[in-house]
């Protein structure tokens, strides 16, 4: 069956000159990505940097076909995607300065000594790569989370092959993508395999039940992520599953902020509700204002923000309904009021929609837990510390936790700590869409945020997925890893004996 590319704004449906990947192209794909990948991870890592970096290179070089590919299939706006295809780029060269540092390995060495239970045995530690990696893309993010996006990087840093299911939504920029990555990988002179392509939902539950395949990354919604990690979990050998899945991600405003700055808030949150048509993982979606007059004049300015907005393009018309029916649910079900969106739109069209909901019922109906992916957030009306404590501690956790505060607030504190112990990021005075890709950024949270709430998805610490640690026991120099050998050759920080060694 061929694969076919829908343009979202006009309904127009091409078929590509590419088929669906049968389950056994899929296997073949990801042997070759396992032989890749033995090869792969015995090149010298300043070889893998320099991969890394052509990747970028070549990534840039297509920018205008990449992004006028991308509009299409999208129909997200130009800036935003040519903004999005530098972080892209720009996270491959961080995965390469990742690589170049060498603390990803955790190299540690313990000569032989004496000790209070005896002698110990010259013990050395290092983390070396899973093996072949499958990566499920995102519909939101055609490049930073598809095909070139953060597993993929992370993954190809960690020394692992990777083989990527691209998504219907947008298979066309998938192959673009693919194809600037691939050139990258042999102009370098990297195995066979090291990046495959595959399309269609039976090739992803192929891939994930691949004998080859050492681990996952994917980003969608609740119910794929589940199915699939039910799949890695149920195979002969199981693997991990890194999944991002569903996040409401609370933010909170205080009485106190409220009273100092509510219309300035609401305008705040209704842009970050809006951005790229409320179709982010971290949008806040659950508005927590006090009752009383400041709470409603912050509600009156997100509203009247969000009403502006017109009609929306979604990035794809199941995305849409989907969309309808999330936001129906939440409106028969959950009881919620709605303060904005008369208009449902058809197609992949709709309006921005905002509803409102005491605390008492949010806190007792799940039904307005859940995420609605677009243009569409839920204000909590709260009457004191206690019901909004308990309000929050109904709601699911979350990629991100949000408050506005004072500066001198009596609620500050423990808002902070409440949101530490329910999602992977806490924002103060701030707006949690965007995420930076840095040393020090989380990108994940306790379940259903993700299935792995240890982990992160974007920042360096995501390399960390696609390594597993080995320790050598009395290993002869000439055969360790060159991390372990006693001479620094890799000129990277080491803990000696427990003592941390910077490289030279």
């Amino acid at each position: 069956m061929k694969v076919t590319s829908t343009n979202p704004a006009t309904g127009e449906r091409r078929e590509l000159d590419v088929d669906e990947t049968t389950p056994e192209q899929v296997a073949e794909a990801s042997t070759r990505a396992r032989r890749a990948s033995h090869e792969y991870a015995r090149r010298p890592l300043d070889w893998r940097q320099a991969l890394l970096r052509a990747m970028a290179e070549e990534l840039e070089a297509d920018a205008p076909s990449l992004v006028a590919t991308a509009q299409v299939e999208t129909a997200l706006p130009e800036a935003r995607l040519r903004g999005e295809l530098a972080r892209t780029a720009f996270q491959f060269r961080f995965f390469a300065d990742v690589v170049r540092d060498g603390a990803f390995l955790g190299a540690s060495i313990d000569e032989a000594t004496d000790s209070p239970m005896g002698p110990l045995p010259d013990l050395r530690r290092v983390k070396v790569p899973l093996g072949p990696v499958a990566v499920f893309g995102s519909s939101n993010f055609p490049f930073a989370f598809s095909v070139p996006g953060g597993d993929t990087a992370s993954a190809l840093a960690a020394g692992c092959a990777v083989v990527i299911k691209a998504h219907p939504a947008h298979p066309e920029t998938s192959v673009a993508c693919a194809a600037a990555l691939e050139r990258a990988a042999v102009r370098r002179g990297a195995p066979e395999g090291l990046v495959s392509l595959v399309f269609g939902l039976d090739a992803g539950t192929a891939l994930v039940q691949a004998p080859a395949i050492a681990g996952v990354g994917f980003t969608g919604s609740v119910a794929a992520g589940r199915a699939l990690w039910a799949l890695a979990h149920a195979r002969e050998v199981p693997i991990p599953f890194y999944g991002e899945l569903g996040s409401a991600n609370p933010l909170v405003v205080t009485p106190a902020a409220a009273r100092e700055r509510a219309r300035a808030i609401g305008e705040g949150i209704a842009g970050s509700v809006a951005l790229g048509a409320g179709q982010f993982c971290t949008k806040p979606g659950l508005i927590f204002v006090p009752t009383g007059g400041d709470g409603d004049d912050l509600v009156e300015a997100l509203g009247a923000q969000l009403g502006e907005g017109g009609s929306v393009t979604l990035l794809s018309e199941g995305i849409a309904e989907n969309f309808r029916r999330g936001a129906r649910a939440l409106e028969r079900d959950g009881g919620a009021t709605v303060l904005v969106g008369e208009a449902w739109g058809g197609a992949a069209h709709t309006w921005a929609r905002l509803l409102e909901v005491d605390a008492q019922r949010f806190a007792g109906e799940r039904a307005l837990h859940a995420e609605c992916f677009g243009p569409l957030a839920v204000v909590v009306r709260y009457g004191g510390p206690d019901e909004l404590r308990t309000a929050l501690e109904a709601a699911e956790p979350a990629l991100t936790f949000s408050a506005h505060v004072a500066e001198v607030d009596p609620d500050a504190a423990w808002l902070v700590e409440l949101g530490a112990g329910r999602a992977g990021r806490v924002v103060v005075n701030g707006y949690p869409t965007g995420v930076g890709v840095s040393w020090s950024m989380h990108h994940g949270g306790p379940w259903p945020a993700t299935t792995a709430a240890w982990a992160t998805s974007v920042g360096a610490a995501a390399i960390e997925r696609w390594l597993r640690p080995v320790a050598y026991q009395a290993v002869p120099e000439g055969l360790l890893p060159p991390a372990l050998r006693d001479e620094n050759v890799l000129g990277i920080a080491r803990r000696v004996n427990g003592r941390l060694q910077p490289g030279p």
